[in-house]
């Protein structure tokens, strides 16, 4: 990695982490862009997730790491937002989501960082990748899917693809999501692939695993490791949750409609209408080929659950 490549924040949330913690950490020190900075708060550990910070961030140059020392429990969502502001108010570059229970594999932010050098700066551009899934013991499972359509808006309404612990923003991007606020039972990766597809912003997928994704008992979300379990788990949570969701992006998103893409901006409208009558106003917006989900099977149940919710 040349000298001149920009640095990274890594922004790391930690909550009952400790035991898995350290080989997160020490994939961070195995990283060939060595150019980064740690963001880190705690969202409320009981266990002994802050003492096993506070021993890594010892071994850490003062310039390396920044400390939110809130220790008070805000969720997933906000506390990544607290600290995404907190790197953009800094003038960070680029930024990467970590979570606490997986490892990096070692170019990692290289290769996310070599795709954003390819942007322009004023354009909002969000990288993802996939995972390989193993795990509680870091035993492989399976490869995370492919991206079988292209990403974009607004089917980014009706799934997420940007997993989070593979995601990097450059500054635009940032800019986006330190002026939002996310809607009440939003993931932040989620959010953030909302809002740059919404707003125009470049979306890249890389086909290529850069971390091991552990699943384990204690997920925030997890991976599916079978289309057919990923179907089953939909049918178990039912369509409320789901439409709460797009209901809430829908209106958040309206509320900001100005500031959208114009293209994002027609098809939103087009949506919000639908939702506010029955199930013949809705059918009229599921022939927009953009809205839906990556498989047939995925895309039908999402059909069903916005006709009939």
């Amino acid at each position: 990695m040349p000298a001149c490549s920009p640095p990274v924040a890594i922004l790391l949330s930690t909550y009952e982490g400790e035991r898995f913690l350290v080989p997160q950490l020490h994939s961070l020190l195995s990283q060939t862009h060595r150019d980064w900075i740690l963001y880190w708060r705690d969202d409320g550990s009981s266990d002994g997730s802050r003492q096993v910070m506070r021993d890594f961030l010892g071994r850490l140059s003062p310039d390396r790491a920044v400390v939110l020392d809130e220790n008070v429990g805000v969720g997933a969502t906000e506390s990544y937002m607290r600290l995404l502001r907190r790197a953009y108010a800094d003038g960070q570059p680029l930024m990467a989501f970590a979570d606490q229970d997986d490892v990096w594999l070692p170019e990692k932010l290289a290769r996310g960082v070599t795709e954003l050098a390819a942007v322009p700066e004023e354009t909002p551009a969000l990288y993802f990748a996939r995972q390989v899934l193993v795990d509680a013991r870091l035993r492989r499972i399976a490869m995370s899917y492919r991206v079988r359509r292209p990403p974009g808006f607004p089917a980014a309404l009706t799934q997420n693809l940007a997993t989070g612990c593979t995601v990097l923003m450059n500054r635009a991007a940032m800019g986006l999501l330190a002026t939002s606020t996310a809607p009440m039972g939003s993931l932040h990766d989620w959010w953030s692939y909302i809002m740059v597809s919404a707003h125009g912003g470049r979306l890249i997928a890389d086909d290529e695993p850069t971390v091991l994704y552990r699943q384990h008992d204690t997920n925030t979300v997890g991976a599916p490791r079978s289309l057919w379990r990923r179907g089953i788990a939909a049918l178990r949570r039912g369509p409320e949750p789901f439409m709460r969701l797009l209901r809430g992006y829908v209106a958040t998103l309206s509320a900001q409609a100005d500031q959208l893409d114009p293209s994002a901006r027609e098809q939103l409208a087009r949506i919000a209408f639908a939702l506010e009558g029955g199930p013949f106003r809705r059918l009229s917006v599921l022939g927009m080929p953009e809205f839906r989900r990556q498989t047939a099977l995925e895309t039908l149940l999402f059909r069903i659950w916005f006709l009939l919710k």
